[in-house]
């Protein structure tokens, strides 16, 4: 077995200024009853223990503490109200109350609902956030206003608002993208040159196609999301962009925006095969997931979750450009055993 000669940090550095890794990184993402059984499996006591032992180049994350308003039991800063949702192996949060739903007009918004600001955040605790990690890449701050703009209408109305209210619409993303742009501003400052990643996130696809028009996307979604990419640009900070499903055609648009990384490589989706994607945008992303998380995880032999691990290091990894991980949050229908493997599989074929 060749010899570690890069921190999970450099490793990931590498691959993002198209430099060669001692082998390609990987990451790990899960629900909580999945990694209790996969830290019950493996012995381990601690997830990032774990995670070490697994040769997982994770992702140290770092947030800002809310000191804001008080909130009501069940509530988040913007008024939304949860009710946690049992799936019969784990449970999940559920959004269940949609504080803008009844609102016609954007002065009723204005005269009704409080915006969350920045100011009801200490950003002052992040640098210890990182102290004893630096050898792994910083994530930081994750925008995906149209996220919680759904929560804020409802689902059903945010996307009627696009068409029928769309003065609304222009309104209530305005407010969450100035928000996340101030809140990046103030994570940025209290780590310069320390941040690896950000996140400029929005589900766009399907498993078919995208759940907008394009027009929609480029009037209500890319310039926000422009602004948030050219100010982690500016600070020297790579932009990793979610975007599930069926994304193909907005792909040379979000290129054009400037992100770094696609994320999660969703690669059963219509239209978003492996081979096409790195010989059309090989050049100008790096390809992040790809460990498909609809049949091979969940439903697939050991067997076939190796072969994916081999197959995605020959289409995304060659010459370079690929961190694997699952393409979402690995469920509890996943064994532990078939991740394992999955891990041991890209660490024993994966160097470069």
């Amino acid at each position: 077995m060749p010899v570690e000669t890069m921190t999970p940090k450099e490793r990931w550095l590498a691959v993002l200024e198209r430099r060669k890794p001692d082998r390609v990184p990987m990451t790990y993402r899960a629900t909580r009853e999945f990694t209790a059984s996969l830290l019950r499996y493996t012995g381990h006591a601690a997830v990032r223990e774990m995670l070490t032992a697994l040769h997982v180049d994770f992702l140290v994350s770092v947030e800002p503490r809310y000191v804001g308003p008080r909130l009501p039991p069940d509530t988040d800063m913007y008024g939304r109200r949860y009710a946690m949702m049992d799936y019969g192996t784990g449970a999940y949060d559920e959004c269940i109350g949609h504080p803008l739903a009844g609102c016609r007009t954007v002065e009723e918004i204005e005269a009704s609902y409080t915006w969350p600001t920045p100011d009801w955040f200490d950003y002052t605790v992040i640098p210890d956030q990182v102290k004893g990690w630096e050898t792994h890449p910083v994530h930081a701050t994750e925008s995906e206003p149209f996220l919680i703009y759904k929560d804020l209408r409802g689902e059903e109305q945010a996307f009627t608002d696009l068409v029928l209210h769309p003065e609304i619409a222009h309104y209530c993303m305005d407010r969450l993208f100035g928000f996340d742009y101030a809140n990046a501003e103030r994570v940025f400052e209290q780590l310069p040159a320390q941040i690896t990643v950000t996140s400029v996130s929005e589900d766009m696809g399907s498993q078919q196609g995208l759940m907008f028009s394009l027009a929609h996307i480029r009037e209500f979604l890319l310039p926000g999301m422009k602004r948030q990419i050219e100010l982690a640009h500016s600070a020297g900070i790579y932009v990793m962009h979610h975007n599930d499903g069926n994304c193909r055609p907005i792909l040379p648009d979000m290129v054009e925006l400037g992100i770094d990384i696609l994320d999660p490589v969703q690669w059963r989706a219509k239209d978003m095969d492996r081979e096409g994607l790195k010989r059309d945008f090989g050049d100008r992303l790096v390809f992040h997931g790809a460990m498909d998380n609809q049949y091979t995880l969940p439903f697939g032999t050991i067997e076939e979750v190796q072969q994916e691990v081999l197959d995605n290091l020959r289409i995304l990894g060659r010459d370079g450009g690929f961190i694997l991980s699952p393409c979402h949050n690995i469920q509890p229908v996943s064994t532990p055993e078939k991740i394992v493997a999955m891990y041991e599989t890209a660490y024993e074929c994966g160097w470069t």
